[in-house]
């Protein structure tokens, strides 16, 4: 049965990308007596998330915010000026109000962007079928060299970080609520795909394809994997986001998921 999209189905959609995010930066907060320099505080609603030796808005990030945390925005600037840094909100529609869009526009941020959240029933009828000459495996402990590699191509990052990316991850592993895949075609390495669990919810975390292998059915297939392994593992709903638009966002559409809205990114003019 299809779920038809409600304010408080949305909410629940923001609520498990916070515990994504809230579940992958305790994980990374637990290297080497928290090497990357992890935070996260909790103002009200909202969840203002701080990695100080991960630049950029991935994991700098305010979630949850809302036109009733109103009093809860200076204390977030302040969180985020004493450390060197702006504050960049994800503000979806369900929480959004033009209180809050007047206030942040006054404190100096402007609207940079956008990014949608999909979702779908894991009771219909998706495509599972993996194309042809793409295989998938879950990773094992000793491969996130790998798994760096591709996903430092894949986002078109420099090959210096590809340790990093490894270890951040690999971290996770031991962690029953995340999986990890490796696709490859024809036997060579060309993409991965994470799947993150909680409370009967999927989440599609992440997908990379390296250049090369793009247009030849490994993101779907990565999709496909994922939404096969969420049925098993009995959880209802599938989510996931991307950038508007994308191709992402279509092969998402394909595998039988729907726009659950377009959240507005807000940072510092």
């Amino acid at each position: 049965m299809s779920l038809i999209l409600t304010e408080e189905l949305a909410r629940g959609i923001e609520q498990s990308e916070i515990e994504l995010l809230e579940s992958r930066l305790t994980g990374v907060q637990k290297i080497a007596g928290n090497l990357m320099g992890v935070e996260i505080k909790k103002f009200g609603d909202a969840v203002a998330f701080y990695v100080k030796n991960i630049p950029g808005p991935s994991f700098n990030n305010v979630k949850g915010m809302s036109g009733n945390n109103l009093n809860e925005i200076d204390g977030i600037l302040d969180f985020y000026h004493e450390r060197g840094i702006p504050a960049n909100f994800e503000i979806t529609p369900a929480h959004c109000s033009a209180e809050l869009f007047k206030l942040l526009s006054e404190r100096g941020y402007f609207q940079r962007g956008f990014r949608t959240a999909l979702y779908g029933s894991l009771s219909d009828d998706f495509t599972l079928s993996e194309a042809q000459d793409i295989s998938i495996r879950e990773f094992e402990y000793d491969e996130f060299a790998i798994f760096g590699q591709i996903y430092t191509k894949g986002f078109n990052m420099p090959a210096s970080l590809s340790e990093f990316v490894a270890q951040n991850n690999q971290v996770l592993h031991q962690n029953k609520q995340w999986t990890f895949y490796l696709a490859s075609v024809k036997g060579e390495p060309a993409g991965i795909g994470v799947l993150f669990e909680k409370d009967g919810i999927a989440t599609l975390a992440a997908s990379a394809t390296i250049p090369e292998y793009r247009n030849k059915g490994v993101h779907s297939a990565l999709i496909a994997k994922r939404l096969q392994h969420a049925l098993q593992n009995h959880c209802n709903m599938i989510v996931g986001q991307t950038a508007y638009g994308s191709g992402s966002l279509r092969n998402m559409e394909r595998a039988g998921m729907k726009i659950a809205y377009t959240k507005a990114i807000w940072t510092k003019l």
